[in-house]
């Protein structure tokens, strides 16, 4: 019988004696045992403690010190454990189970714990996207802060009414981007840690969408306005889209439809802008929510790829939400003047004139993003242009 022997010198186990004995109990060979010695007055008491705790069984030798061979308990403290797939993106699993909880992936799970019912969206071919990795790294590095990013003391001047129109449509802006924070927050709680990528991602979307509530608001108020209206019609369609329950479909209409919508209309913000904030906070907007887009596409993408049937909801998710509002007065009246008045930048009819065709050209390309990212998704060109067509007239 091998039998190791352990100087602890001074070290007693209030000061962490027992990481030393752990680990040289777990270097013994099998059958062996770990004399002890050392010179703390209360290393016999906290040592004896320790090892029933531990089940190792303790012996006093009177003249080579503590004794200590191994017991069953710390081996059969990992019996059964298993390990909850890799760390890396490709080790991930199709359905991690309920008891990993809250584990780091690659872990190695102790058997026993809760099982919680919290994270329901376990399912890799619905959550998982290969692009996923690479756009929360973009996301990461591409954060911009509101305080700095924003020129807001920059110097221009107004007319009262181009104010008024910029302040109506920031405050369209807020009302949407509040539905846009909420939806992935509420969809981040329900993913399986598992899959963090995904989290991290919904995370940062979340604070991307708080940024944007934040610079639309405040520049809302730069001037000293009161903030602009709230249809009852526009908040109809952004209550439809809170009321979708499933992970895909929420994505879908939010993502790949309502943002992807969004970007032609920053982009009309961008190039017409009657100041160098409105202009700035647009395109800072954009830029965030062409990268949700890009998730929301990519995601998909990949449950087409594996689901035949996915088209069909898609499609059925669509109809529902374009049934659901058929009744609705859909974009606020106050928002399409605003804009068309941005485009004129002047009251003169010709102005007028020019400003009604810019937004019925942002229209006409919002419609062909749309169109374009169904194609992408599986529908046909004639399929893609009828379901883009049923989209909601809130934009969102």
């Amino acid at each position: 019988m091998t039998t190791a022997r352990l100087d602890l010198d001074r070290l007693g186990f209030d000061h962490g004696a027992h990481l030393l004995v752990d680990r040289a109990l777990r270097a013994l060979p099998g059958g062996g045992r770990l004399r002890v010695t050392g010179s703390d007055p209360a290393l016999g008491v906290h040592l004896r403690g320790w090892c029933r705790e531990r089940g190792h069984v303790f012996a006093v030798d009177p003249v080579a010190g503590f004794e200590i061979e191994p017991g069953p308990a710390e081996r059969q403290r990992l019996t059964g454990a298993e390990r909850a797939g890799g760390a890396r993106p490709e080790e991930i699993v199709r359905h991690p189970p309920a008891h990993w909880g809250l584990a780091a992936r690659g872990a190695l799970v102790e058997a026993g714990g809760p099982s919680p019912g919290w994270f329901d969206l376990a399912d890799r071919d619905v959550l998982w996207a290969d692009l996923a990795p690479r756009l929360y790294a973009h996301a990461a590095a591409a954060q911009w802060d509101p305080a700095t990013a924003v020129a807001w003391n920059a110097s221009f001047e107004l007319a009262d009414d181009i104010e008024a129109a910029v302040v109506q449509v920031m405050t369209y802006l807020v009302e949407n981007e509040q539905a846009a924070l909420v939806i992935p927050a509420r969809l981040l709680s329900r993913v399986h840690p598992h899959f963090r990528e995904v989290q991290q991602l919904l995370a940062v979307q979340a604070a991307d969408e708080a940024r944007h509530v934040e610079v639309f608001t405040r520049r809302a108020l730069l001037r000293g306005s009161a903030m602009g209206t709230s249809s009852a019609g526009g908040r109809a369609s952004l209550a439809s889209l809170l009321a979708e329950p499933d992970f895909t479909l929420a994505s879908f209409l939010l993502s790949v439809l309502g943002e992807g919508s969004f970007l032609a209309l920053l982009a009309f913000l961008d190039e017409h802008a009657p100041d160098p904030v409105t202009r700035q906070v647009a395109r800072l907007a954009r830029v965030d929510e062409a990268r949700h887009v890009a998730f929301g596409v990519a995601h998909l993408e990949h449950q087409a790829a594996l689901d035949p049937t996915l088209r069909g909801r898609l499609r059925s998710s669509i109809e529902r939400r374009h049934d659901a509002l058929a009744n609705t007065a859909g974009l606020n009246a106050d928002v399409f003047d605003a804009l068309v008045v941005l485009a004129a930048g002047e009251w003169t009819p010709a102005a007028i004139a020019r400003g009604y065709r810019a937004v019925q050209a942002m229209s006409r390309a919002m419609d062909d993003g749309r169109r374009q990212r169904l194609a992408r998704l599986g529908f046909p060109p004639d399929e893609a242009a009828e379901l883009s067509a049923l989209h909601t007239r809130n934009f969102m």
